[in-house]
């Protein structure tokens, strides 16, 4: 396995990069100051624009809701991407290869790209073929099930040709070798030669977090297509179904929002819930949902003890949709979010409770979801005759591991009431078996114990809290601390016009504030590098993890004077600058008066004549620093 992408891989592709035309995709930036750019957050939802962006440090910062950070941790919070992903994503724009520190490619950039442009072009070419009279099946089962021409062209689904080549011959006249058709999954080769894999069928595009195509999902229309009722794209480089989320990229921005998302069973069930008002809803792709989704998922989610989100599973109710619950509850502790089961009326799911009932009917499903250890727990009991004795002892034996499984010592005493009510059995012979259940190695209990065995979650430790992070709202509002505030945000943005000596000078000062102190302690240790590459990071990297957002803020606070106006920006900053330095030799005279003062009755003494000398300095120190 390749090591980690080259540190100076990163930073070239970072310095390469112009923060704002990446952010500028996302967000309409305005300009705001000297060297600033303003706009909306995509992070919260924000009437007045309070997303700052400064290009020449290559950081972003918001107000409103304290996300920052440089371009890397933009996009890996935006589209919740890994690192590497970032990365890759950035050298791939720039045309940049990347390199392992053990001097391996990161990967072929270049091969993944021609996929990825195989794809979109795809893509394109079969929703060019959806309004066409060959593509009346694939109309035909869209209108069906409700969908209009805006549903279609808002999931990008088309037309496979009932051809043996029309895709073929189409990419290749775009310049796509046949390596690359076959790299892509997109063709299938014979004894004739390849040939198109999707045909005659409805498609599907399935989009990677970024909002690339990596793969197709085809239904089969046609009385004489002998192949699966779904065909997807076959494992290739840039698709693994295990890892990918159909209807995601559309989804992440709501899920992450909301800190809710909806797991359902095919295309057209996520088709239905988005179209219903529920935009989360998110499927798998020919595969089950297993450990890999469910990475993806909590890192979308934001899924962490702090904040509990919501997943919400919905399960047709025929046997392979009870097995989808059993290997969903297996993985359930996977997630620190609250996991539910959502059944629509009559056992429909989501598309045909909407063709039948009408959106309201499957917001209504969603909102009248269970938890999923209750739905797990009312289908053992469903499996056994409750009326009779053994019926009733069978059940009992059937739900204990459940409840015994159950983590939350605040909701485990609730599941063993209710199960004692659905029973009708003694509250005490309820406990006791739970308990008994909950001594027993896993291996040894039924139920959903066993299928927990098979992938076990990790356990949660209980974190210390972490220091609360210091904002500009947490510092005083006294005259004191707001010097020190604007001196040091004068020294963070425009160190070149405030000026060595001065800053110098300033970080020699004291501070009444402990937390601007740390940050003039990390300007002091870095004064010899003002305002040089890096500058910004450096000085988050020398304060403590709780003051990094305040060092945020300082670098992105607006200035008072617009960019254009550079000379009175210098006069501003000095100014201001100096005022700090004065007050700090105010102080200084004001001690050496109280030690003249308790020289009294020795004025001519070496110390009273010392004394005497340094007030001289000061006060020459002071009209030199007005002259200034």
């Amino acid at each position: 396995m390749a090591g980690r992408i080259r540190s100076s891989d990163i930073e070239e592709v970072r310095a390469r990069t112009n923060i704002a035309d990446i952010i500028g995709e996302q967000v309409t930036l305005k300009p705001a100051g000297v060297g600033a750019l303003k706009g909306l957050c995509p992070f919260h939802d924000e009437r007045s624009p309070s997303f700052n962006v400064r290009p020449g440090v290559g950081r972003f910062h918001c107000f409103g809701c304290g996300e920052s950070g440089d371009v890397y941790a933009f996009l890996m919070k935006l589209d919740h991407v890994t690192f590497v992903e970032a990365a890759e994503r950035l050298a791939a724009r720039i045309g940049f290869r990347l390199t392992y520190e053990d001097g391996g490619p990161a990967q072929d950039t270049t091969n993944r790209v021609r996929l990825l442009d195989a794809n979109r072009v795809a893509a394109e070419f079969f929703a060019e073929q959806l309004p066409t009279a060959a593509a009346e099946p694939g109309q035909r089962f869209l209108n069906e099930r409700h969908f209009d021409a805006e549903a279609a062209a808002r999931f990008g689904v088309g037309w496979a040709p009932k051809s043996w080549d029309s895709l073929t011959k189409h990419l290749r006249g775009r310049g796509f070798t046949d390596a690359e058709l076959q790299g892509a999954g997109l063709v299938s080769s014979g004894d004739r030669g390849i040939y198109d894999r999707f045909r005659g069928r409805l498609v599907w595009p399935i989009r990677d977090l970024t909002g690339a195509t990596v793969g197709f999902g085809a239904r089969r229309l046609l009385e004489d297509d002998p192949g699966p009722k779904y065909l997807n794209t076959p494992e290739t480089a840039v698709y693994h179904k295990s890892q990918v989320l159909y209807g995601l990229d559309l989804a992440k921005r709501d899920i992450s929002r909301g800190r809710r998302v909806v797991v359902v069973e095919g295309y057209t069930d996520v088709m239905a819930c988005h179209l219903a008002g529920e935009p989360t809803a998110v499927a798998t792709c020919g595969t089950a949902f297993g450990v890999d989704h469910i990475k993806i998922l909590r890192r979308v989610l934001g899924d962490d003890s702090a904040a509990l989100g919501e997943v919400i599973f919905t399960f047709d109710p025929d046997a392979a949709g009870q097995k989808a619950a059993v290997r969903a509850f297996a993985e359930e502790q996977r997630f620190s979010a609250q996991t539910f089961v959502a059944v629509g009326v009559d056992g429909l799911d989501p598309c045909d409770l909407r063709i039948q009932r009408g959106d309201e009917a499957v917001r209504q499903m969603l909102e009248t979801k269970k938890p999923m250890f209750e739905y797990m727990l009312r289908q053992v009991l469903a499996g056994h005759d409750l009326d009779t004795v053994e019926g009733r002892a069978a059940a009992l034996r059937g739900a204990a591991p459940i409840v015994a499984d159950i983590r939350d010592p605040t909701v485990q005493p609730g599941y063993i009431r209710e199960l004692a009510r659905w029973l009708g059995m003694d509250l005490a012979e309820v406990s006791r078996a739970v308990r008994t259940a909950g001594r027993r190695p896993a291996s040894e209990r039924g139920s959903g114990a066993q299928q927990r065995q098979a992938a076990p979650a990790a356990p949660r430790e209980p974190e210390a809290p972490a220091p609360r992070p210091v904002t500009l709202r947490d510092l005083p509002t006294d005259p004191a601390t707001r010097l020190e505030r604007e001196a040091l945000m004068m020294i963070v943005q425009v160190p070149h016009l405030v000026g060595g000596d001065l800053i110098h000078r300033a970080v020699d000062a004291g501070f009444s504030n402990r937390e601007l102190a740390a940050v003039r302690d990390s300007i002091k240790a870095q004064r010899d590098a003002l305002g040089g590459a890096g500058w910004l990071d450096r000085l988050m990297g020398g304060v403590p993890a709780p003051i990094v957002p305040l060092v945020e803020e300082l670098a992105f606070l607006r200035l008072p004077v617009r960019a254009e106006q550079e000379e009175q920006l210098t006069r501003t900053a000095q100014s201001t600058v100096a005022a700090l330095v004065d007050r700090h030799l105010l102080r200084q005279k004001a001690d050496l008066v109280r030690q003249l003062q308790r020289t009294e009755g020795a004025e001519d003494s070496e110390r009273a004549r010392d004394l005497r000398k340094r007030l001289v300095v000061v006060e020459a120190d002071r009209r030199m620093l007005r002259g200034a």
